[in-house]
């Protein structure tokens, strides 16, 4: 019998223990999951279930990570409501000791919160307000009449999903004067237009690619650079967008460092001025707020932070961890009631400091992650091409972090990143890739894009076959079969080439 008992005893202990490390596995992969919105949310929702967790008003967590921004602008009134946070906790502690005896889902729940997120100056990265709202606040800054108004807002309302206006004036006018009973001259709409292209970003209501990138240029300092990159878009644009750098140098007769500084400059252009800008009129789509926020320095240096949004740091209630230390020292003499409530303590203490260290997890993975990411597509960063994304799956980045493929595909889920090029979600920086007959590997994303700008370049009298794009991919290095070429093309929602005419 008594070998049975000690059996028994030791089944039990080890499954408890089992049980409490598969519970904080289980809760670290949630919040490592969620996107920084519903993280705000996972986390209000556990300081109203746990009153030993609490907001840390100095913002000084022991072993915060230093790639987290934090703001400390708190005054007066900061500190009155973390004091009255800290008395109305210290109040459900008291009750929570004089209910003993009771349910655990009877002990009083602690609700509300510091509001110290909210009294610190918000920093939202994702746009709270439409691409047409930004627009119409700077057309509130400018000197126009009602009727340039009237105009402006036609112009902004037209802007495409990258922050051009392909519609010709001919085109504006004629809407108008049927949609607004507005007899709008082709000066009247230039006039305002001119006005519009004088907004951030720079780029926007530009009429072509070719004229985006002039107005970028045009705000530049004056210098011999800015000379040879208007030279370039306005003289050599289609060499250019080929990417034929070469005969661009020849053209200019620039030295190798000439051309690669000049080159490196044409790349900060940004092609899609709008993208920056959030959502776009009439288009209702959720509202994106990025998990990571990536800068790329001039001198090709790309960094990046969290965005911690509102976000609070964390700790352990000090009433409760104080009441706690007092009972244990004189747990020889606590009753069984009390000894009930000192088990309730602990249990919540716990589960805080589970919580807190579960929320540390989540900033090194997400850190982790991001730092392999950057090193393995630097160079997309560098000049936001998508041709330039190389060939990247899950286990690339499992590899070089050393954390399991499950939690890199965790990370990867429902996150964005805030670039320079535009705010796109994780998995766009993934790509298979395709290896030619000769054994070299390329991206399919870079292949894509080769064969979009093939197409995009086409005589639309003279469409290219299949047959023919595969020729075309060929010399720019992209050997590839010609049912590859039409399964990329499908993918792309390209059709034949007789449907293209």
């Amino acid at each position: 019998m008594a070998q049975s008992q000690i059996q028994e005893q030791r089944q039990t202990q080890g499954q408890k223990l089992t049980q409490s490390i598969s519970h904080q596995q289980l809760l670290q992969a949630t919040l490592v999951e969620l996107p920084i919105t519903q993280l705000v949310d996972r986390i209000n929702t556990e300081m109203n279930d746990n009153p030993a967790l609490e907001t840390d008003s100095g913002y000084d967590l022991p072993d915060a990570p230093e790639y987290a921004d934090y703001q400390d602008d708190q005054d007066a009134s900061d500190d009155y409501s973390v004091s009255a946070e800290r008395e109305e906790r210290q109040s459900a502690l008291d009750e929570a000791l004089a209910g003993i005896g009771r349910d655990d889902e009877d002990l009083p729940v602690y609700h509300g919160g510091s509001n110290v997120a909210e009294d610190r100056e918000e920093m939202i990265y994702g746009q709270s307000e439409s691409f047409y709202d930004q627009l119409m606040e700077q057309v509130g800054e400018s000197e126009l009449t009602d009727r340039q108004r009237d105009i402006m807002e036609y112009l902004i309302g037209s802007l495409d999903d990258d922050g051009l206006l392909r519609k010709p004036s001919d085109v504006i006018s004629d809407e108008l004067a049927i949609y607004h009973n507005i007899d709008a001259t082709h000066e009247e709409i230039e006039h305002v237009l001119k006005v519009l292209q004088d907004f951030d970003p720079a780029g926007i209501g530009a009429r072509s690619l070719q004229e985006c990138l002039l107005i970028q240029i045009s705000r530049r300092d004056d210098s011999k650079v800015k000379t040879l990159m208007q030279q370039v878009i306005a003289d050599y644009f289609e060499a250019f967008t080929k990417k034929h750098w070469d005969k661009i140098q020849a053209a200019l007769s620039l030295t190798d460092i000439q051309a690669e500084a000049l080159f490196k400059e044409l790349r900060k252009l940004n092609p899609r001025p709008g993208a920056s800008m959030g959502e776009t009129v009439g288009r209702s789509i959720q509202q994106i707020t990025p998990d990571f926020i990536i800068d790329t320095q001039d001198d090709g240096t790309v960094t990046f932070t969290l965005n911690n949004g509102e976000v609070p740091e964390l700790k352990v209630s000090q009433s409760f961890v104080d009441s706690m230390k007092e009972y244990q020292d004189n747990k020889e003499h606590l009753s069984r009631q009390t000894k009930e409530a000192l088990l309730y303590i602990k249990k919540k203490v716990d589960a805080a400091q589970g919580f807190i260290e579960a929320i540390k997890v989540r900033r090194h993975t997400l850190t982790a992650t991001m730092q392999a990411i950057i090193a393995l597509q630097h160079q997309f960063f560098l000049d936001g091409d998508e041709a330039s994304l190389r060939p990247m799956i899950l286990k690339d980045v499992a590899e070089k972090t050393g954390l399991d493929l499950s939690t890199i595909s965790r990370v990867c889920n429902s996150k964005y990143a805030q670039t320079r090029w535009g705010t796109f979600p994780l998995r766009h920086f993934f790509s298979d890739s395709y290896v030619t007959e000769s054994g070299e590997e390329l991206s399919t994303r870079q292949i894509k894009a080769a064969l979009r700008d093939i197409i995009e370049a086409e005589n639309r009298q003279k469409p290219l076959s299949d047959d023919a794009i595969k020729e075309e991919l060929a010399k720019k290095g992209y050997p590839i079969a010609r049912r590859t070429v039409a399964k990329y093309r499908e993918q792309l929602g390209i059709p034949i080439a007789r449907l293209r005419k």
